[in-house]
């Protein structure tokens, strides 16, 4: 029998890093994700393929359910110690799928390519946890960890307002279409990064974390309430300049687009994935002429 699960991607527009501590985040699924199919197979084993947005192979192995339960290591293979640290959590949390005597053949397949950060690893996440019918979030905490905006972004279709309350998510699901969105383009900035290293090191700069959350929770809430132009760009700005110091970083302007007549804004872990443009004119030639050829309008990224 032939199961199909799907899940969308996520952007970040505002409260990255200090979601963690209890800030309220403005959350954005996208239209691109990450589906799992699920078939039965044998050997107590899982046949595991991915497959790239163009329909490439990027990882092709198979692991035994006892390799599962054991959580085995296996040296120089990263993708597969996690997948198996992943299905470990899993099977903890719902054992029945490894005390089957068949086995499963299991494909994956993106929409965006997986270098994007557009969630190569909440989608699959999520993916799993509706598979296994277990909390999605739970598993996350056990296995990646992190804030769990990015599961919530799976589960809806619309923007959300995510934030954590006593370590438990709440997810308000919101209409955000601002007049300003056609000025509005995310840009790749050609590097993955990585979000387990971006919340270690936040962890270890933050300080003084309770009034920062409450300038962002501040700037969410009036981003809510603006259509102007002027006023949207300026808390943008706004923003980024407050993670800029709490992360002693440079904005992504000043490092790398001073010349860019408009604003940009950061999303998610800064220094890779997507940036946010306002520009009144498109910003694609830019962009393209700096090295950066993956410019999206806002209308084809967001669901």
């Amino acid at each position: 029998m032939k199961k199909t699960f799907y899940s969308n991607g996520k952007l970040l527009l505002t409260g990255e890093y200090v979601v963690l501590d209890g800030a309220m985040a403005l959350a954005l699924p996208t239209k691109f994700g990450q589906d799992l199919i699920v078939e039965t197979g044998d050997r107590q084993e899982i046949q595991w393929t991915s497959y790239d947005a163009d329909g490439s192979i990027w990882f092709d192995d198979t692991f035994l359910f006892s390799e599962i339960e054991k959580k085995t290591f296996f040296e120089g293979q990263p993708v597969k110690n996690t997948l198996v640290a992943i299905l470990h959590e899993a099977g903890l949390m719902n054992p029945n799928f490894l005390k089957q005597n068949e086995g499963y053949r299991i494909s994956t397949h993106l929409s965006f390519p997986k270098f994007w950060g557009l969630g190569t690893s909440s989608t699959l996440i999520n993916n799993i946890a509706q598979w296994l019918e277990i909390d999605a979030f739970a598993l996350l905490k056990n296995s990646f960890g992190g804030s769990g905006y990015d599961i919530a972004c799976a589960q809806n279709d619309t923007p959300i307002l995510y934030r954590l309350d006593s370590g438990k998510p709440y997810v308000k699901p919101i209409a955000f279409e601002p007049d300003c969105r056609r000025h509005l383009y995310f840009v790749y900035l050609n590097q993955k990064q990585s979000s387990k290293n971006a919340i270690a090191s936040y962890q270890q700069k933050r300080t003084a974390v309770d009034n920062i959350i409450l300038q962002t929770d501040k700037i969410t809430t009036a981003l809510l309430q603006t259509n102007d132009g002027f006023s949207f760009q300026s808390l943008l700005q706004e923003h980024e300049e407050i993670l800029s110091a709490l992360l002693e970083l440079p904005t992504v302007k000043e490092k790398l687009f001073p010349d860019f007549q408009g604003t940009l804004k950061s999303l998610g872990a800064w220094g890779g994935d997507f940036i946010l443009a306002y520009s009144k004119e498109d910003p694609t030639i830019y962009f393209q002429e700096k090295g950066f050829h993956t410019v999206i309008p806002y209308a084809d990224m967001i669901l």
